[in-house]
């Protein structure tokens, strides 16, 4: 019998696919929730590190079949990366992984079985192919090694050049760093985070941390004594935080709403809205545990504002590809559609315009995505700029240099680590 958390793992990876639910999602049920803290941490291992590396393990496993792998049941595909991603990549003893996926195989295509022992079994006495050279066949390499779908592999070649494609790559291959900050209404907080042993090293965000990696932060985090979140999401809301009223205008998660919302302090109140009831109860439910008086949770879909007031800010975080953000949410790659981007890309561009009727004269609007694609970020900024001329492009504090980019500034995960984000601060005249 397969033990719970690759029983788990497995439930959970045979759902991913396009128009699957959010893997988010899935961690986040009880079942999972329920597991002992190491059977949980065992979990999300072979979850997150089996859809990183799964273009690398279809590659692995191919040579070994007789059919194609593409042909082969969901199920039978999945027990088949859940055993070879312990067998390459884990400390976990052989013949444990082959039984194991064995068991998960068993009871949902039993006549798999044996296909699933003999494959695995080969694998471990013979290990992977060879990789494919990323300098002469950097495509081969991103389908394979890199572990993306071929049509991101493609169109990052021709957006970025093959050496910042691959790299971009490797990048999401790993686990990200675990960026952090700590929370203010808790004196306490710095002692606990020194006590737990992250050895916090500074970002250049103000503010922003980087525990060390292997260091386990989530405790800390479940605690509120401190709040995860990637640097590039800390340097949108550092860039957003204005004094005096402030929307955000799709402020679930929640966490940029809260830094903006500590650094302004008694001097301005941030209205954190958001159109998902769902969303909005999670959201509601971190204000309190953190401590965050000048915020105030307002349902609400900016396309169609309840609001009759002009605000001094307005953070415009839009949903989007999330194609930034693989290494964290490795399940994307396999999720996302082709088409998706231009979709994202017109309710982008719909949202800032229904944003910036929210404006005061004189105050910013800030357009955000966690998303590095050009129809998304550029390509909607630009657009909106030039049906509203009385917007302009806002100037970055100096400490956000590094991250600048022309107008805009982006973090790059091949070059500053964690997600990719892009920023744009815009004027009202």
């Amino acid at each position: 019998m397969a033990t719970p958390s690759r029983h788990l793992a497995f439930r959970i990876l045979t759902q991913i696919g396009p128009a699957s639910p959010i893997l988010s999602d899935l961690l986040a049920d009880a079942s999972v929730d329920g597991l002992p803290p190491r059977d949980r941490a065992f979990l999300h291992e072979l979850v997150l590190g089996t859809l990183r590396r799964r273009g690398a393990l279809d590659t692995a496993l191919s040579p070994l079949l007789e059919r194609p792998f593409s042909d082969l049941h969901l199920h039978i595909q999945t027990a088949l990366r859940i055993g070879a991603y312990q067998i390459l990549r884990l400390r976990v003893p052989d013949r444990a992984a082959v039984s194991e996926s064995v068991d998960l195989v068993r009871s949902t295509a039993p006549r798999a079985a044996g296909l699933v022992n003999a494959v695995l079994r080969r694998l471990a006495r013979e290990g992977p192919p060879p990789e494919r050279d990323p300098q002469t066949d950097p495509l081969g390499w991103l389908t394979t090694t890199g572990s993306l779908p071929r049509w991101i592999a493609e169109r990052w070649i021709d957006r970025l050049g093959a050496p910042r494609a691959v790299s971009r790559a490797r990048a999401f291959l790993e686990p990200p760093p675990t960026a952090f900050r700590p929370n203010p209404h808790r004196s306490e907080a710095w002692g606990r985070v020194e006590a737990a042993g992250l050895d916090p090293q500074p970002l250049t965000v103000p503010g922003a941390w980087k525990a060390r990696r292997g260091a386990r932060a989530t405790d800390l985090a479940a605690e509120r004594l401190i709040y995860l979140q990637d640097e590039g999401s800390q340097l949108v809301a550092h860039v957003a935080a204005h004094h005096g009223l402030t929307l955000d205008a799709c402020a679930a998660p929640g966490g940029k709403a809260l830094l903006m919302a500590d650094q302004i302090g008694l001097d301005g109140t941030v209205v954190a809205a958001d159109a998902s009831p769902r969303r909005l109860r999670t959201l509601a439910a971190l204000l309190r545990r953190w401590g965050a008086p000048n915020v105030r949770c307002i349902g609400a879909d900016t396309l169609r504002s309840p609001f009759r007031i002009l605000f001094d800010a307005v953070l415009v975080d839009a949903p989007c590809s999330g194609l930034g953000t693989l290494a964290r949410h490795p399940d994307i790659r396999w999720r996302l559609e082709p088409d998706e981007i231009a979709r994202h890309a017109a309710r982008q561009r719909s949202l800032l315009t229904a944003a910036a009727a929210l404006v005061v004269s004189g105050g910013p609007l800030v357009y955000s995505t966690c998303s590095l694609e050009h129809e998304e970020n550029e390509g909607v900024v630009e657009a909106f700029l030039a049906a509203h001329p009385d917007f302009h492009p806002e100037p970055f504090p100096d400490w956000a240099a590094p991250f600048s980019d022309g107008a805009y500034a982006r973090t790059l995960p091949e070059r500053d680590g964690g997600d990719g984000f892009f920023l744009a601060p815009l004027g009202r005249d």
